[in-house]
């Protein structure tokens, strides 16, 4: 006996069929593709957005602290607080820095003698000089034109026995440091990378027309910047006799009223690059205008935080 079996059991797919299919896995493909490509730049962008923000709280809480401690004392020709922005900012010959101060100061540093307080490696005394520096290098080896060099920010601590002998007691500050700008650059003294520019903004607690009827407070905020004019200063002093500008950064107040207020708070701004932003910015020629404003809102964060100054 024969058995027949249907001519439909046997047909194969026919080309419409077969391009139906394959264009509805090209579609689901393409999908997937899409999602993991959106899923991988997100994870990516947490993750840069991740580590600066670790890189800004380094900087951040260790200015921070060195400036809650900060020490001046009135009545003498000394000098406290130095605070100078060079006009050639640190950077490679494509890119610079927007804005960067070196900064010395005296404070009362709880990590002084390497943290090895009230041992035998307490020499004695708690002021200490602190200093904050800038600079474009590899972190590693301390070269400026490494494949990996970047904005790294480097901060010197002078144990309070050196202080005492070698720095406190002058009438200019920034001189009688010079000697230690060297041990600047130690592995030691690194604190982050990929700062590419920060800012130190002064709030003076001004008296306007003093002994008068009309006597009032106002804060002014005086920022120290590349270029003096609209709010910012070049070099910004505290003396013992009060606060040293070249002139008013504003209208609002003479430099004689700046120079007897008293400093209420310090605020820190700085912006962090990505190092993906990095990795492109070692490439680029210089960036200028609206090309340097996208590149900067998509591969940068920006951080800051303000410290009060009881004690001035």
């Amino acid at each position: 006996m024969k058995s027949f079996r249907s001519t439909s059991l046997r047909r194969g797919f026919t080309l419409i069929e077969l391009l139906i299919a394959m264009a509805i896995t090209t579609i689901i493909a393409s999908v997937l593709i899409s999602i993991t490509s959106i899923a991988i730049d997100s994870w990516n962008r947490s993750r840069a957005e991740l580590r600066a923000a670790r890189q800004a709280k380094f900087m951040v809480d260790s200015m921070a602290k060195d400036f809650e401690s900060l020490v001046t004392r009135r009545g003498n020709k000394f000098e406290w607080l130095s605070a100078k922005t060079d006009t050639t900012l640190p950077g490679s010959n494509k890119q610079k820095s927007a804005n960067a101060s070196k900064l010395i100061f005296f404070t009362a540093a709880t990590d002084r003698y390497e943290g090895k307080i009230n041992t035998p490696d307490d020499k004695g005394g708690d002021v200490s000089c602190v200093a904050y520096n800038l600079e474009y290098k590899d972190p590693i080896d301390g070269s400026s034109t490494s494949n990996f060099s970047t904005f790294t920010l480097n901060r010197l601590l002078v144990n309070p026995d050196i202080t005492f002998d070698n720095l406190l007691g002058k009438t200019e500050l920034e001189p009688a440091f010079l000697s230690y700008n060297s041990l600047m650059t130690d592995v030691k003294n690194f604190v982050c990378e990929n700062i590419y520019q920060y800012s130190v903004t002064f709030h003076i607690e001004v008296t306007k027309d003093p002994g008068t009827a009309k006597a009032s407070k106002l804060t002014v905020p005086v920022s120290l910047g590349p270029t003096a004019g609209s709010g910012r200063v070049i070099d910004f002093r505290i003396l013992g006799s009060g606060i040293q500008l070249a002139e008013s950064p504003t209208s609002d107040v003479t430099i004689d009223e700046l120079k007897a207020g008293r400093v209420s708070a310090v605020e820190i701004s700085l912006t962090v690059i990505s190092d993906f932003g990095m990795q492109q910015l070692r490439g680029e020629k210089n960036l200028m205008g609206d090309a340097m404003t996208k590149f900067m809102a998509k591969n940068s964060f920006q951080y800051s935080k303000l410290v009060e100054l009881p004690c001035m």
